[in-house]
């Protein structure tokens, strides 16, 4: 057990000196207490100050140039006919129209800086360069075999391999793990075997038992050869690091990298970050689902309660894909593209039953489409019997919410828990705003009892689930580089129908008197939920 040693638990020197000491197990450690560092700050001061300056400029050109303001509010017009006539959900178009609208110079120029992500050419051809050099396959064995047994399945199938540039997969082992203590467990047996390298990707990592044991493991492989290379975002991780944390794993010859490093751009950089949680070893093991490398993810740290996740591990063929998206991830990120070598795609076959899809998420224009949305809805549009769904967060646009509440109408056993405890209070209050509409067409909602529910996890019919980063919010479905697996007749769909049910017999059963809200309160969430998909 992790026991924080409360005698001596902060020692104050200087500021940048003060350490947390506590035991693992019978070893005394001690870590750093992290603030935000100065370098975020910068950032966040820097980004603000460019934007305030553009807006000024702008202002004052308007004023004292009159041709000026005739071309800015042609250029506005230009610009609400522009978001008004996009092919973006409706959802997302009225916040920025009443932006654009209500503040018209400032609403403007925060639309041009804000409103969508570019990457730089060079970045494009990286990209596209780091794709061609993974690994190949040929999909129509198992597409083939996929359609004699079910051709919806096969179409969802085929629908998710396009939109994602993923692939179908056979002879891969899958097990689910419904605690994030018993995933850690595994992990560190599977790590402790690597021969030729290790690759891992977190939204988050956090000092402490979870980390530290994963880190000496680390250490002793780059120590002996093995290639290890780690990949973190620069915000999931701003009070839980170092802001230079990469160079504290490069000393220990461990190739890392921030995901999305905070510049001060006055542009999307805030917004679209790396959510995904991928550990591949080997390219013959990978890990993902919705736990990130921090205590309170094992239950060793108390935060809301008790935290209820889940994870996922594949063997065999599917592990590739994994592969491909870390390192198309790493290799946007370091300043000289890497070389992607085959021996990171191993021919490694398991016997195993059913069809999976690992697949990658994210903004454009790296993806074209909602590709998590995409497997929700379908799940929600051809089940028969039901969908059941797990996620800590629900702000979902009209589109959604439309194909939740159809699933329900037509006869679906529709169900859906969410933390009782909450990490966020307003993202809570925010959730419960969209009871009354879901129990109104007959969906069930739960809320977790014990503590906060942070796994994404879906399941329709005993036959297709999809376990992955993706949450039920405007965050994960359009804005956050995400993973999942989506999977058909699989081994592990029997553990995670039993988990589901476990879980239910946990949670509170919402009924209608529990959804009625206060005055102050229905006017903070409506206003909050024009501007969500924006947040």
């Amino acid at each position: 057990m992790l026991r924080f040693w409360l005698s001596g638990q902060i020692r104050r020197r200087r500021a940048h000196e003060e350490k947390l000491r506590y035991m693992v197990y019978d070893k005394e450690v001690e870590r750093e207490i992290n603030y935000i560092p100065v370098r975020f700050i910068i950032a966040v001061v820097l980004a603000l100050l460019a934007t305030l300056a553009v807006m000024a400029i702008v202002v004052l050109l308007s004023i004292y140039v009159p041709c000026f303001y005739l071309l800015m509010w042609a250029t506005e017009i230009a610009c609400v006919i522009q978001i008004a006539s996009s092919n973006e959900n409706p959802d997302y178009k009225v916040p920025w129209l009443l932006v654009v609208l209500v503040v018209p110079v400032a609403g403007l120029m925060l639309y041009i800086m804000f409103h969508s992500r570019t990457l730089k050419k060079k970045y494009i051809r990286r990209m596209e360069n780091l794709k061609s050099h993974a690994y190949a396959k040929d999909d129509a064995a198992e597409f083939a075999c996929l359609e004699e047994t079910d051709m919806t399945a096969r179409n969802q199938a085929q629908m998710l391999c396009s939109i994602a540039e993923a692939h179908l997969f056979q002879n891969t082992k899958q097990t689910y793990f419904p605690l994030g203590e018993e995933l850690f467990a595994q992990m560190l047996t599977d790590l402790k075997v690597a021969a030729k390298f290790i690759f891992l990707e977190y939204f988050i990592i956090e000092e402490g038992l979870f980390w530290n044991s994963i880190l000496e493991v680390l250490k002793d492989k780059a120590a002996q050869g093995v290639e290890v290379k780690v990949v973190y975002d620069d915000i999931g991780c701003m009070t839980t690091l170092p802001g230079n944390y990469w160079r504290t794993l490069r000393s220990y010859g461990i190739e890392a990298t921030p995901f999305a490093l905070l510049r001060g751009n006055a542009d999307s950089e805030f917004n679209n970050r790396s959510h995904r949680k991928i550990m591949v070893i080997d390219g013959r093991v990978g890990y993902t689902g919705g736990v990130n490398i921090a205590d309170e993810y094992i239950n060793e740290a108390v935060k809301h309660g008790h935290w209820k996740d889940v994870g996922l591990r594949l063997e065999g063929e599917g592990v590739r894909e994994l592969t491909k998206l870390f390192l198309l991830d790493y290799g946007l990120n370091v300043r000289r593209e890497p070389e992607v070598r085959q021996n990171y795609f191993p021919e490694y076959a398991v016997a195993a039953e059913g069809w999976l899809i690992p697949f990658g998420d994210g903004s454009a224009p790296v993806y074209r489409h909602q590709v998590g949305k995409s497997v929700i809805q379908n799940m929600l549009n051809q089940a028969q019997r039901y969908v059941w769904m797990m996620t800590p967060y629900l702000i979902i646009d009209n589109e959604l919410c439309m194909s939740i509440e159809n699933a329900a109408g037509r006869g679906v056993d529709v169900r859906i828990i969410v933390p009782h405890i909450p990490d966020k209070k307003l993202i809570l209050e925010m959730t419960r705003s969209y009871y009354a509409r879901l129990m109104a067409a007959g969906v069930q909602v739960y809320e977790y009892e014990p503590g906060f529910i942070h796994a994404k996890c879906y399941l329709a019919d005993d036959e297709i689930a999809m376990v992955g980063t993706i949450n039920l919010d405007y965050r994960s479905l359009v804005h956050h580089f995400e993973n999942g697996v989506w999977m058909y007749r699989c081994e592990c769909i029997p553990a995670i129908h039993q988990d589901f049910e476990e879980t239910f017999r946990k949670s509170i059963h919402v009924d209608e008197t529990m959804v009625k809200k206060g005055l102050l309160q229905r006017l903070i969430c409506t206003l909050v939920k024009i501007f969500a998909p924006m947040l």
